[in-house]
């Protein structure tokens, strides 16, 4: 029995011994100043900075690895705070929003059937792609303002997602929840934009939206050369080149492609025809 219980506490020192030189040996310091640059984060962990939450920014931060400028959730003042904690310059990263390429509210687009259900965008589709005229339209059950944690998205009276671009931080939630990819994530920079995804053409399209693409082709002529191209009865924009080209949305007729302005949002040609309806359109004949 001593010799069994001897044994027992040899071995239990010699794991013992081990582990202490194993910790010594592999132990590394932590910067202490992770802690206090996660602190100085908004702790979203939204991810919209590349790194997996705002204790994988601190990190990066404090390995030299990433700059304050990368978390655009911040304002210049917190990022410029952070900077001076860490001793580096702020740095700049231009601010990602997500984009909704659909402007087919209830007083411009029609519904071909009344659907009744779970209150779902992604349960509505389900049902014969849900009640919409045009398929590739907006649901309006708000699927995407509810995932969105920092309120970015909210529906209008018209039943269409409005995002506040200076609330987004582009964490990809709203792309992941519409079930008609309706949302993408873009530069602000970009602010030529096509806000339809119709695959259609011509005057069935307005039937079902006023303003939908009717694949006129007037602003891929109107843009500089090779900046918009048309695929498949959709204008597409090549936003490697030079695309501060406001020209290209003046004759559009419907309104289906639009100019992000700084303050006034996105604002449509001069030969887009003005909506006045406030109430929803009547239900589409079947």
């Amino acid at each position: 029995m001593s010799i069994a219980v001897l044994t027992l506490a040899t071995l239990a020192f010699l794991f013992a011994s081990l582990l202490v030189l194993a910790h010594r040996k592999l132990h590394v310091d932590e910067d202490p100043r992770i802690d206090a640059a996660f602190l100085m984060l908004p702790g979203t962990n939204c991810g919209a900075c590349g790194y997996p939450g705002c204790l994988g920014l601190a990190e990066a931060m404090a390995e030299g690895k990433a700059l304050p400028g990368k978390c655009t959730v911040m304002n210049e003042d917190e990022r410029e705070d952070v900077a001076r904690f860490l001793g580096v310059d702020v740095g700049a990263e231009e601010k990602v929003v997500a984009r909704l390429a659909c402007a087919g509210g209830t007083n411009v687009a029609r519904n071909r059937a009344q659907y009744e259900g779970l209150g779902s965008c992604r349960a509505a589709t389900l049902v014969a792609g849900g009640g919409k005229a045009c398929f590739w339209g907006c649901l309006g059950l708000g699927d995407c303002e509810a995932v969105c944690d920092l309120d970015a998205i909210y529906m209008n009276e018209h039943d269409l997602p409005v995002v506040i671009e200076d609330d987004c931080t582009a964490c990809g939630d709203c792309v992941d929840a519409c079930p008609k990819d309706l949302f993408s994530l873009h530069p602000v920079s970009h602010r030529l934009w096509v806000a339809c995804r119709n695959l259609e053409k011509g005057d069935a399209v307005l039937a079902d939206c006023e303003v939908g693409c009717d694949a006129c082709g007037r602003c891929a002529l109107d843009a500089p050369d090779g900046l918009i191209t048309m695929v498949d009865n959709l204008p597409v924009v090549d936003y490697s080149r030079n695309h501060d080209a406001k020209k290209a949305i003046e004759r559009c007729p419907t309104g289906a492609i639009v100019w992000f302005d700084n303050k006034d949002g996105p604002v449509t040609g001069h030969a887009a025809h003005k909506i006045i309806r406030q109430g929803a359109k009547r239900r589409a004949p079947t």
